[in-house]
């Protein structure tokens, strides 16, 4: 499946708001729902608990993903990726470039990266990023040091500088979801509309009906 059209709805699960006690089930009940890329990001754990997640998440889907061909995708640490044998990594701006990680990971993995701007988006095609994330496009809470909200304009411009897939992230809501993929967006990216939900499998399922 290209990847353009798994990209259409992107999961991502936040031990932010998660416990990791509770990421199995949740990323199970994720993928049951029909998403088929699913990310990991876990700033605030030790390495061993992002590893032992990381796994737990692979395992879980590993059935799922055999026959439908779900993609897991590790963010920030290459190291991770590389070592669970994920199908790819996300990266912020301040990581390892998409250079350094294509080297370590090769050209069969996805990298996305992080973008904020035009500038960023346009050398993050340039230097072979599989896709890039832009925003945020609405203010969200789910990251303290985000940044200023870009709106549907500054998605509309992104669209327009780039060819490679966009995954639009940042306050993206089952309500304002459509806008978005109006907009230009490839693929939404959703944490916290679906992670804070109180049917989380019902919710996905409304997100990718979209």
């Amino acid at each position: 499946m290209p990847l353009k059209k798994m990209l259409k709805f992107y999961p991502i699960i936040d031990t932010s708001i998660v416990h990791i006690s509770k990421i199995e089930d949740v990323a199970k009940t994720i993928i049951q729902a029909g998403a088929r890329i699913i990310q990991l990001r876990a700033k605030d754990v030790s390495t061993r608990d992002f590893i032992d997640t990381a796994r737990i998440i692979k395992q879980t889907i590993k059935p799922i993903a055999k026959k439908n061909k779900v993609k897991f995708i590790i963010n920030d640490r290459v190291d991770i990726a590389m070592l669970i044998c994920a199908d790819g990594v996300h990266l912020g701006q301040d990581d390892l470039t998409i250079t350094e990680a294509r080297k370590i990971l090769g050209n069969n993995k996805i990298i996305g990266i992080s973008t904020h701007n035009i500038k960023e988006a346009a050398i993050a095609e340039k230097l072979g990023a599989d896709y890039i994330s832009f925003g945020p496009i609405f203010a969200t809470s789910t990251k303290g040091d985000a940044q200023k909200a870009k709106g549907i304009d500054g998605l509309k411009k992104a669209r327009e500088a780039v060819r490679i897939p966009i995954a639009a992230i940042g306050g993206i809501t089952l309500e304002n979801a459509i806008d978005v993929y109006k907009a230009g967006a490839d693929c939404i990216a959703v944490i916290s509309d679906i992670l804070k939900a109180d049917d989380i499998k019902d919710r996905v399922s409304k997100f990718i009906s979209l």
